[in-house]
């Protein structure tokens, strides 16, 4: 029995199409998915919620609206808080579990939304912010990883990518709070506070909803693993999902025991996954995404729209963008395949950058044309980076690493986005004040030219591998295709040969 026949693969779904998955074909992993993307919509509410509540905080406080580097800070706490929240996020996914880790970033997160509401100064406000992006950290790596090690490989891209449409919603959702508390006593404090809403009504429906199957039969606890199996698969695909994964579990427990950070350069394979999922979280940062759901309605203001009010609504419009875009990306995905989303979509925001680039440089206070060409861009930009970069980035750091690295990996990559969402936050009011806003936007494109180098050269294409075939592509990198491909097989059948032949 070869990799081609183990469940979920291109050539046990030709044997057996009818055991193929769809999209929409099974309600109850749709909705696992939805609970455990509230995280990515708490992840996007933050993100989105302190670019129109900035233009309050600054009214409220005269140290916040004197000062660039205050205004950054209280922005890019959240995204230090998210730093150590996704480096601690691998070691608690993998000790206590996917779901406890949801628990726990729900609490965290909550509490940080209820001080910011309540912040006297600026001094609790920033650090609500920090509890705020702890929990998100934490949320980050485990809202892709449950919802991938839960997915049928054949739609996994697509329902990881639920998760990216669940930020970019809650980015929206955002720009909807914003614009209707504009006029309410308290605004910036009710902006932020009402995100502990959805914390809590995570942290509910978590505790109904199980332990990810894969993190069940590492921790030795079967017949709850195939419990939950047996809401996602018919029994025919039951049975050889099960067998597979009990056969596959003793190995993992085995491989697990001694895993440490370190370990991830000790092997090239794991060495190469890493770098090509921390590479592609760093350039999703870089090319400038949250220069533009941050500080949108800033950038809105900076091209000439003054009021708040007209600033929010035309950031609104970018955001239900990213929201309309991403449904698109769901579609794809799993359809073009993430590598020729990723470049099709680092084109485009290319060409959106330099329009952005070209509008800021030409721009005059008694031409509005120039502002409403950086409107254009901005437009343009989300159209583009939201079907690709957008979800593209999470689809593939959920499935290139191994069982046994997948939370240790999948942290140490979030970690990189943070850091990388920290570095563009904390700089670009800076850089655009020292240099001139287009020239800033002329740098991102550069970078933008970088990323599609990385993306054309390195990041191979997963679409529809179970996690063992994806796992043969790093063998071959790191060793060769012929040679590690027979051990790579001839470990495959080792397992096999201890489940029954499929329809023998």
């Amino acid at each position: 029995m070869t990799m081609q026949s183990t469940p979920g693969s291109s050539g046990y779904l030709d044997l057996y199409p009818d055991r193929k998955m769809s999209f929409f074909k099974n309600p109850y992993i749709l909705g696992l998915t939805a609970v455990a993307g509230i995280g990515g919509m708490l992840f996007g509410y933050d993100t989105g919620v302190i670019s129109g509540a900035l233009l309050y905080i600054k009214d409220d406080f005269e140290e916040v609206r004197n000062s660039n580097f205050l205004q950054e800070t209280i922005v890019s706490m959240a995204i230090a808080g998210a730093i150590l929240g996704a480096a601690a996020g691998g070691w608690i996914n993998d000790a206590y579990g996917r779901k406890k880790a949801t628990l726990i970033a729900d609490v965290i997160f909550g509490s940080g939304a209820i001080g910011m509401a309540a912040a006297p100064n600026h001094y609790v406000l920033i650090l609500g912010r920090f509890l705020v992006g702890l929990g998100v950290g934490v949320a980050s790596v485990t809202a892709p990883v449950y919802i991938a090690e839960a997915s049928p490989s054949e739609i996994r891209g697509s329902l990881v990518s639920t998760n990216v449409l669940m930020i970019t919603g809650g980015q929206f959702l955002s720009y909807i709070v914003n614009l209707a508390f504009t006029r309410v006593p308290g605004t910036w404090r009710w902006m932020l506070g009402v995100s502990a809403v959805p914390a809590l009504v995570q942290f509910t429906l978590m505790l109904f909803l199980p332990e990810s199957p894969r993190w069940l039969f590492t921790k030795n606890r079967k017949n709850e693993a195939v419990d939950v199996l047996s809401k996602i698969y018919d029994f025919a695909r039951l049975e050889d999902e099960v067998d597979f994964l009990t056969a596959q579990s003793e190995q993992e427990r085995q491989r697990r025991k001694n895993i440490r950070f370190t370990d991830v350069f000790k092997s090239k394979e794991i060495k190469l996954a890493f770098l090509v999922g921390a590479g592609l979280q760093a350039f999703q940062q870089f090319t400038g995404i949250n220069t533009v759901m941050y500080y949108s309605p800033t950038i809105v203001q900076m091209a000439g729209f003054e009021s708040n009010e007209l600033a929010l609504t035309i950031s609104l419009l970018v955001a239900g963008m990213n929201a309309a875009g991403t449904i698109l990306g769901i579609y794809l995905i799993d359809h073009a395949g993430r590598k020729i989303l990723a470049l099709s979509s680092l084109g485009g925001v290319f060409t959106s950058l330099l329009i952005l680039a070209f509008a800021f440089t030409n721009q005059s206070s008694d031409n509005q044309l120039y502002g409403w060409l950086a409107v254009l861009g901005l437009t343009l930009y989300i159209a583009f980076f939201s079907p690709g970069m957008g979800p593209v980035p999470w689809t593939v750091n959920s499935e290139i690493y191994p069982e046994e690295y997948r939370g240790i990996c999948g942290g140490m990559s979030a970690t990189v986005c943070w850091v990388s969402n920290l570095i563009v936050s904390q700089s670009f009011l800076s850089i655009a004040e020292v240099l001139g806003t287009g020239p800033t936007f002329l740098i991102l494109a550069g970078i933008c030219v970088l990323a599609f180098v990385f993306v054309a050269t390195c990041v191979p294409e997963t679409k529809g591998l179970t996690f063992d075939e994806v796992e043969v592509i790093w063998k071959e990198r790191a060793w060769g295709k012929n040679q590690d491909t027979r051990n790579l097989l001839s470990s495959s059948i080792g397992i096999w040969c201890i489940v029954p032949v499929i329809d023998s």
